[in-house]
């Protein structure tokens, strides 16, 4: 088989949570294009819909699915409508998640646990659910998406809930990845750097701020972000597990 040929997903199927809008339709387009069929999972059930029939577009099935990663009731009920749908489910990209920004001393117990519950807990429940499907086949491939907030402290903003949730995360993925490396699951991360998707527009003011600390002195495209989701996805990575991702235009280098 050729190297091309091993970032093939053809014949494989996907889910992906918070694919209603920005890096996670981003994504779910990429996996579609490398010949994925996948479940557009978001809390929005018209977003979901409106991505599903792009996925559609490209030449492979599509479900569209509405659910909250905060819960783990709906959590399974997803997976198992897609394996109800498919009969396996190959690749998991875990991508749902929030910001909140308040001074660490302002913050309250709501914003604290809605970060924790959205970024860390959900998903742990995906891993959870996802991991028990793919282990039972021997293969999978779990992606959850992190941040380079893991790693540093960004500024000028305060968001120490997202901080530790996405630095959660990552240690998260380590673990999981140890577990089940043997029977066939990899885990792995990617941290993502400041990326322009219509939320980053609305900040736009702290935008100059950002770039300054940017080596590449710009903002990550969503596209940007395919080309290691696929890597990730395809037997291209087989031998990779654990493994943190850094696309940020060396934004942590400084």
């Amino acid at each position: 088989m050729g190297i091309l040929d091993r970032f093939s997903l053809a014949g494989r199927t996907a889910l992906v949570t918070g694919a209603g809008q920005g890096i996670g339709q981003a994504y779910a387009l990429a996996l579609a294009e490398a010949g994925a069929d996948v479940a557009i999972v978001d809390i929005n059930a018209e977003t979901a819909a409106a991505v599903a029939s792009q996925v559609e577009e490209r030449g492979v099935r599509a479900l569209a699915l509405q659910a909250d990663v905060r819960h783990s009731e709906e959590v399974d009920a997803t997976v198992a409508r897609v394996l109800a749908a498919w009969g396996r489910l190959d690749i998991g990209v875990n991508n749902a998640g929030i910001g909140t920004w308040a001074p660490g001393e302002e913050m309250t117990d709501e914003q604290w646990h809605n970060v924790l519950a959205v970024n860390l807990d959900g998903v742990f429940y995906c891993c959870r659910a996802e991991g028990r499907a793919m282990l039972a086949q021997g293969y999978g491939k779990i992606i959850n998406t992190a941040s380079m907030s893991a790693r540093i402290v960004n500024r000028p903003q305060c968001q120490v809930g997202y901080n530790a949730s996405k630095a959660g995360v990552v240690h998260l993925t380590k673990s999981l990845a140890t577990e089940w490396a043997a029977r066939g699951v990899r885990v792995n991360c990617i941290s993502p750097g400041y990326t322009r998707t219509s939320l980053v527009d609305q900040v736009a003011h702290l935008i100059d701020g950002w770039l300054a600390d940017i080596p590449m002195g710009r903002m990550a495209e969503t596209s940007d972000l395919q080309g290691a989701l696929v890597y990730l996805a395809s037997e291209a990575s087989d031998y990779v597990t654990g493994h943190e991702l850094v696309v940020d235009g060396g934004f942590t280098l400084w």
